[in-house]
């Protein structure tokens, strides 16, 4: 005797376990248009292909190539994209956290991929978002060569999302920047971050919205618009920026301020034996960085191994190549300044540490 156990039951389906095959297939259509816009000549076929083709030939006119590869998320930030329905945005910050990355040891963005995770599939809501990763990669000089977007109905909301990415840069092995180019008296510049960037969401999300109970849509006279605009600022993408700066002038390394604050991710990249002094008396930092600690009572200190505090990208150069570096990063349109110096170590503990008051 046999058992129905559908017995009751319509018959199941993808569809109605919450996937929607079709809501997919029209998201890759309304993207196509974007991807194609974020190529390099080096990339081979387009969209639809289970994986993206980056002709390696190019890699021969190294002598020693090195590739270098990088992963990363925006946090919780996402948040702040689903609660305002702009959804355009968040994939510069997303490009901004991997290539920004890459960028670091010296090597030239190539090409990335990303997922894209969602409750249901909106097809205009996940195309805006690949539109902003295209506009990223493009600002970034890489190529956007493909992606994943994963449909997850019962684990997260309708309107709930998460996005992550990776990429892939090259360097010269000899031409590589890091801790062992560094030498006392090196000079460290700074440059301005376009406003949060895409760390510490979680403790101004806590402070602004939880505990103060901002609206998003509130207009705030400190930062000359509403809170969400100011929450959703894009991170500033420096890549082009710093390779400007390896063509035009000696750089010994650069630092990405990320989670961790400024003077964990300078930390990272001073050698053994040195110490970089970092003055923040040479910069006062954006309203919003004041909004959240005062609302928040958060100390300084805390703020700091949080928040960027103004500071999205360092450069480290010999101190004859300071004004080159200046005038490059000025001709860019990118506002950067002499923010400390390379010392010995001495009694100091930790590689980086942030001295005196900032500038009112």
């Amino acid at each position: 005797m046999s058992e129905n156990t559908g017995a009751g039951h319509a018959a199941a389906s993808y569809r109605t376990a919450g996937v929607d095959i079709d809501a997919g297939d029209r998201a890759v259509e309304l993207m196509k248009e974007w991807v194609k816009k974020a190529r390099r000549p080096e990339v081979l076929g387009g969209l639809g292909g289970f994986a993206g083709l980056f002709d390696a030939s190019a890699l021969k006119r190294y002598e020693r190539p090195l590739l270098a590869s990088a992963t990363d998320g925006v946090g919780t930030k996402v948040d702040i994209a689903r609660r305002m329905g702009v959804y355009d945005t968040i994939g510069h910050d997303l490009v901004a956290m991997v290539m920004d990355d890459i960028v670091v040891c010296g090597a030239e963005p190539l090409f990335m991929t990303d997922y894209i995770c969602v409750g249901k599939v909106h097809p205009e809501r996940v195309a805006a978002i690949v539109k902003g990763i295209a506009e990223g990669c493009v600002l970034a000089g890489c190529a956007l060569v493909g992606g994943e977007t994963a449909e997850h109905p019962g684990l997260l909301g309708e309107d709930d999302f998460d996005v992550a990415g990776a990429g892939t840069g090259v360097v010269e092995a000899d031409r590589q920047l890091g801790p062992d180019r560094i030498r006392k008296g090196d000079r460290v510049v700074a440059m301005a971050a376009s406003g949060l960037h895409s760390n510490g969401y979680s403790l101004v999300r806590h402070v602004l919205l939880n505990q103060a109970g901002l609206a998003l849509e509130s207009r705030i006279d400190e930062l000359g618009r509403t809170l969400g605009e100011e929450l959703l600022e894009p991170t500033r993408i420096y890549s082009l920026d710093c390779l400007a700066l390896i063509r035009t002038t000696e750089v010994h390394a650069f630092s990405h301020v990320t989670g961790g604050g400024l003077a964990a991710n300078l930390a990272r990249v001073v050698p053994d034996g040195l110490h970089a002094v970092v003055d923040r008396s040479t910069w006062s930092p954006a309203p919003v960085f004041d909004l959240v600690g005062r609302t928040g009572s958060v100390e300084r200190l805390e703020l700091e191994r949080t928040l960027n505090m103004g500071v999205g990208m360092i450069a480290i150069v010999p101190e004859e190549s300071t004004d080159a570096a200046l005038t490059t990063l000025a001709d860019r349109g990118v506002d950067a300044w002499v923010v400390g110096e390379i010392t010995d170590r001495g009694k100091h503990s930790t590689g980086a540490a942030l001295v005196g008051d900032y500038a009112s």
